[in-house]
């Protein structure tokens, strides 16, 4: 495929520029105050009344306690209606899943009085982001839509997948590339008769190397079909993507305040291995690290960092790619409901965390890149709200006494 091509292409020239690795001396790169932006009330163009979505919809939507569109719903909504390709430029926490959500279960609810087929498949690049969108879908249904969904991700049973695919034909299909997939190969799932087909956070799909997963998805589907693009941002390694999934899309950007722009940044100087999780420690022993997310390199490192801080008395819970799908479900609902008040994950676990309330970000070890930095510490300072983001350096020194452990001051 000529995608395929392109994509290569792209490849060797991303590897001729220099990464921005987290290498040197100079630590300047992790701390910075948070400049808050003043948020602007948005005036809609459209009501949710406006765009003519069913009664039973809006009745939905309305006992959710939603009173306007968002402005990517405002500018998407219409077109999606319409049946157009759609570009969505849009950060995590903008309404993009509802955005996409609201028109297609209107069209469903619309083919269902008409006899007609309707299945929608949505590609997403995490298990927990799969299951949110999937929890989203349901607060905006009823059962009366008859509207039914299948979550296919790794980490659960593909048998229980398969039956719910054999068994409700008006479908919403979410799911890793991984898992959809494997469904394909073993004949299970026909993604040509997705009639509206989603991908969602390309950008993270593709930097956790699910190219050949997405470019044989797009092989399986009808040329016939609506295709919507969702994304953070839009670069050249996106294009090969984005020309050969879409048809004369409709681009909307949602320009939005930089991730880093709520959150207070500061490093924590380490000296020696063994004083890292006293001077983790130290900061948990305060009260304003009131729901605390802590980042490692290794899935061995965030179990052991768990245990480590279990063992010492503190009510902690860990997510990585190896936890199964019920673990990974009850660590993070433990967290959101404040059952625990930390969580140990890896960057890969952690794609598509959606909690308004973390206070602080702390960067345990260093990430491998600056926009894996700039995602994590996007975790807090959410919904408004000022975060704290913290990164331990390692200084390799050893001190000569415990008072010489220290640290740049945290707000």
């Amino acid at each position: 495929m000529n995608y395929r091509k392109k994509w290569n292409e792209t490849k060797k020239s991303s590897r001729r520029s220099k990464p921005k690795k987290l290498f040197g001396d100079d630590h300047s790169i992790f701390v910075k105050k948070a400049v808050p932006v003043s948020i602007q009330e948005y005036k809609p163009k459209h009501l949710f009344t406006d765009f003519g979505l069913h009664k039973s919809l809006l009745n939905c939507i309305y006992d959710h306690g939603f009173t306007q569109p968002s402005p990517i719903q405002d500018k998407t909504i219409p077109h999606i209606l319409k049946g157009e390709d759609i570009i969505g430029l849009a950060n995590t926490g903008t309404g993009k899943t509802a955005a996409f959500l609201l028109p297609l279960i209107h069209k469903a609810i619309r083919n269902i009085r008409t006899k007609k087929n309707f299945s929608t498949l949505i590609v997403a690049p995490t298990r927990e982001l799969a299951i949110q969108i999937n929890d989203e879908l349901q607060k905006l249904t009823t059962p009366s839509m008859r509207i039914f969904s299948t979550t296919c991700v790794g980490g659960s049973s593909m048998k229980r997948q398969i039956v719910r695919l054999e068994k409700y034909p008006n479908h919403f299909v979410i799911g890793t590339p991984g898992r959809l997939v494997d469904l394909v190969h073993k004949k299970k799932l026909k993604l040509s008769e997705a009639k509206h087909v989603v991908l969602d956070e390309v950008d993270r799909m593709l930097d956790m190397g699910f190219i050949d997963d997405i470019t044989f998805l797009i092989d399986q589907l009808a040329t016939q079909r609506q295709s919507l693009f969702f994304s953070a941002t839009m670069d050249k390694k996106l294009e090969p993507i984005s020309d050969s999934f879409l048809k004369n899309p409709v681009k909307v950007v949602i320009k939005s305040n930089s991730a880093s722009d709520n959150v207070d940044q500061s490093v924590v100087k380490i000296f020696g291995t063994n004083t890292k999780i006293r001077a983790l420690q130290d900061l948990l022993e305060d009260d304003r690290f009131k729901k605390v997310l802590i980042f490692t390199a290794t899935k061995i490192q965030t179990d052991r960092l768990k245990q480590d801080l279990c063992d010492k008395g503190y009510n902690a819970e860990c997510i990585h790619s190896d936890k199964d799908l019920r673990e990974r479900r009850q660590a993070l609902e433990s967290f959101k409901k404040d059952q625990c008040r930390i969580l140990v994950a890896t960057d890969v676990a952690a794609r598509g965390l959606d909690v308004d309330d973390i206070s602080h970000v702390i960067n345990y070890d260093l990430p491998n890149n600056y926009d894996d930095y700039i995602h994590r510490i996007g975790r807090t300072g959410r919904a408004g709200k000022t975060g704290i983001a913290l990164t331990f350096i390692q200084i390799g020194i050893l001190p000569k006494s415990d008072n010489d452990l220290t640290h740049t001051n945290y707000l």
